[in-house]
Parts: C-alpha cells; sequence; structure tokens
C-alpha cells in the first residue's frame, strides 16, 4: 500500500470542472506538503495548453517546463507532489509513460535545488488518474529515485477546510557573501554555473546554522507550537544564525574575471499544516525557502539577459549596465486561505503582468488588492550608476513587514549585489 493523501476538498471540484472539458487529455500538477505522518494536497493545476500538436500523448517536454516555473513560485511548505490527468483512457495504459514523466519532472525541478537532500525526504511522487465519464480517480505512488519501482496503490480522500489552520513563519535574514567569477567563463552565457557553485557553498553554511521560533531555540524534537491553541492559524518569527565561523570560505588563491559580492536581506515565508509540526521540520523548509528564493532570481535575472540584447563584455573599465532584480509578490491561493504562492515581479512589469502569469502557470484568479507587495519594494531608479544602500535596521529583521529589496551586480573584474531595504539593482561592468 502506498502513502494515504489528504486532499482539499476544493481541488475536487476543480478537476470535476476540468472533466467537463472537451479537450482530452488534460494534465496538470499536484501541489501540496509532504512528511513523514501523511500527506496534503492542496492545490490542482492544469499545464498550459501547447500550441503545437503532434507531442504525443503525454508532452513531457511541457510537463517539466510547467513543473519548473511552478516550482519556483512555491514558497516554503509547499512542493509539486506529482501529477495528474484526466482522460478516458485506461489506466494500465498511461501509467508507464507517465511514471516516466515524473521522473523527469522530478530531475527537472531538483536541478534548481542547491541544498543536499535529507533521510527524511519524501521519495514518493503520486500520480492521480481521473475518468472524465464519471469522475472516478485511480491514485498511485512509487519510488522518484528507482523509475523501474513498482507503482503502489494509494489513499485520497477529499476532506473540507484542510487549509483552514495553517501556520506561517516569516524571516528576514541579513546576506553577505561573495562569489568569484573564473577568467574562462566572464560572458553571462557561463556565469550560471560559477554563481551556482558559489551559491551551493552559502546554501551549506545556511544549513549549518540554527532557527530562533519567536525568539526562543526549539528543541528538534518539540512541536513548534507546543502549549499553544490547536487547529488556529498562527504566525511565528523566525531568525535564522549562522556561526560566524561558517561565515567564512575557505581561503583558496585562483585565478578569476570578477567576483560577485550580495549584501542585504532577503525576506522569506514558510507555511506549515497541522499543529503537531517538529521544530527540525520546520527548521529545514525555512532554510530551503532562504536558499531558493535568492537563487531563483540570481537564475531569473540571468536568464533575462540571456534573452536580451545586453553587451556583457562591456568596451572600457568605466562602463556600467544597471537592471532590477525582480522583487518577490505573495498572493493567497484562495482569498479566505493563509496559505500562499509567490511570484516576482521586474521592475518595469505591472501588477497585471503577474496576474497573467499566476492565471497561466496555477489558474489562479487573483486581483490586484489580493496581493501582497509590502514586503519587498521596487527601486526608484533614475540614473545609472550605483545607488545609495539603505541597511534593514536590526530590529526589524524578524518583523514580518520588514521590507527588502536586491541589487545584483555582474562585473568582469568586481561584481556587487546588495539586498536592502528601497532599491533593487544589478550592475554590469567590465574592466
Amino acid at each position: 500500500m502506498g502513502r494515504g493523501f489528504i486532499v482539499e476538498d476544493v481541488v475536487e471540484g476543480y478537476l470535476s470542472r476540468l472533466c467537463e472539458q472537451s479537450t482530452s487529455p488534460i494534465t496538470g500538477l499536484l501541489i501540496g506538503q509532504n512528511s513523514a505522518q501523511r500527506d496534503f494536497v492542496v492545490m490542482a493545476t492544469q499545464t498550459p495548453q501547447r500550441q503545437e500538436s503532434g507531442r504525443g500523448f503525454v508532452d513531457k517536454e511541457w510537463v517539466c517546463e510547467h513543473g519548473r516555473q511552478v516550482s519556483r513560485m512555491l514558497p516554503g511548505g509547499l512542493s509539486v507532489l506529482g501529477v495528474f490527468i484526466i482522460t478516458d483512457s485506461s489506466t494500465i495504459d498511461i501509467l508507464a509513460p507517465l511514471q516516466l514523466t515524473v521522473c523527469e519532472l522530478d530531475k527537472t525541478i531538483s536541478s534548481e535545488y542547491l541544498w543536499v537532500p535529507t533521510d527524511d525526504d519524501v521519495i514518493e511522487y503520486v500520480i492521480l488518474h481521473v475518468n472524465p465519464k464519471d469522475t472516478t480517480t485511480t491514485c498511485r505512488t512509487f519510488n522518484i529515485k528507482d523509475p523501474k519501482s513498482p507503482l503502489k496503490s494509494a489513499d485520497w480522500k477529499y476532506q473540507s477546510s484542510v487549509c483552514s489552520a495553517w501556520s506561517m513563519i516569516t524571516c528576514c535574514l541579513n546576506v553577505d557573501i561573495l562569489l568569484p567569477l573564473s577568467g574562462s567563463r566572464a560572458g553571462i552565457e557561463n556565469m550560471d554555473p560559477c554563481l551556482k557553485e558559489g551559491l551551493k557553498v552559502w546554501a551549506h553554511q545556511i544549513q549549518e546554522g540554527f532557527c530562533l521560533f519567536d525568539c526562543k531555540r526549539i528543541p528538534e524534537d518539540m512541536e513548534l507550537t507546543s502549549g499553544q491553541k490547536r487547529n488556529v492559524r498562527q504566525t511565528v518569527n523566525g531568525q535564522l544564525l549562522i556561526p560566524l565561523e561558517n561565515q567564512r570560505l575557505t581561503n583558496l588563491v585562483q585565478q578569476c574575471g570578477g567576483s560577485m559580492s550580495i549584501r542585504g536581506a532577503i525576506h522569506s515565508r514558510v507555511f506549515l499544516l497541522g499543529s503537531k509540526t517538529k521544530s527540525k521540520f520546520a527548521e529545514k523548509l525555512l532554510k530551503r525557502d532562504v536558499v531558493s528564493t535568492l537563487a531563483t532570481r540570481v537564475s531569473i535575472i540571468l536568464d533575462e539577459l540571456l534573452t536580451s540584447d545586453v553587451d556583457c563584455k562591456g568596451t572600457g573599465k568605466d562602463k556600467k549596465e544597471n537592471f532590477s532584480l525582480p522583487r518577490r509578490i505573495f498572493c493567497p491561493m484562495k482569498v479566505t486561505w493563509p496559505a500562499m504562492v509567490c511570484e516576482y515581479q521586474f521592475i518595469d512589469e505591472e501588477l497585471a503582468d503577474l496576474i497573467e502569469r499566476l492565471k497561466e502557470m496555477l489558474d489562479i484568479d487573483a486581483t490586484i488588492d489580493k496581493l501582497d507587495t509590502k514586503q519587498e519594494l521596487l527601486a526608484e531608479n533614475g540614473e545609472k550608476s550605483v545607488p545609495t544602500v539603505l541597511e534593514p535596521p536590526v530590529e526589524n529583521v524578524e518583523e514580518p513587514g520588514s521590507q527588502i529589496s536586491t541589487y545584483i551586480g555582474f562585473a568582469m573584474a568586481t561584481t556587487v549585489v546588495l539586498l536592502a531595504t528601497a532599491v533593487s539593482m544589478v550592475y554590469l561592468s567590465d574592466i
């Protein structure tokens, strides 16, 4: 027998509406939270239709790209748990291609992770088959690390108000990172592997740190909200502390074409379902969200630069080009739910652009007034120069409303990235 899934009944209504569409098959992602005890599915979102046809029964490449984009939009505590398919084909006929698709999906998503998996990570993904004729479901799970592992039957039970009592952890982390850029990899197209290796070192430092929740160090085997009311929405202020000795990178003399310095603060959120969450689990999710949100922004800006006409090599040592890193904006999964997703907004984008992406990627009918835009502010940049850095006050580090922004700089000799309150800039320069 496979794992059991407690499913928000909103998912049942969503799948039923998809069954009424004439298009078949329809594939999509299942989103939720898994733990050692049980798994919760709180959202389903169909994969956008691809304009080209003839991609076979399941468009593996398209499903994987959808999963990669959606994974970036999920804050701590939420992840892609598997896929669903709506078709009148028999379950036996669809399981084999879907199993291969899910394996590729996991590889695509995990390729962006900068942390080392732990022994308590759940390695089973779910495949849900929905028959559109009578909306009956067949649920299977399998070991994602072994594509040839047998499929197991799993319970799929709908329940109301699964999301009514989620707890939220908020955290604002000060960051100071120096990342070397290889001399042979000075171009934007070659920065990604250099930055990823440097960020992995920083991610390891984050992993070695420890957390305070509401200014208290809670033993890892104790419940995060022990002694408080059950089934009540709660907000916990988190602080992530890194020992000073762990902040120093290994001394190494090496030839490099530049460096990237990241300084400032990162806003993070984690959503936890249930009142019995252990401190260890909450700490793991918080650390991973901190790493993910920084890595995602770096990846997004690199993708943007690669598709733009920016001359990253420059023509003189005084040449600089300024670009804004995207800020993080949160959006409720549903108006009355505490659980949220997130999106990243560039300085030249309108909030309406985010609304459109939320609809396309997550099938969420969001409105501008429901977006949480107060956590991070866009830069007000009127000139191509390094702006004044406004450092976040120390006393505001753990406040959920702390405002942060991001500077990122790419330089063939020196790069400065500043995450600070009020301004978010990217600098390209050359020597």
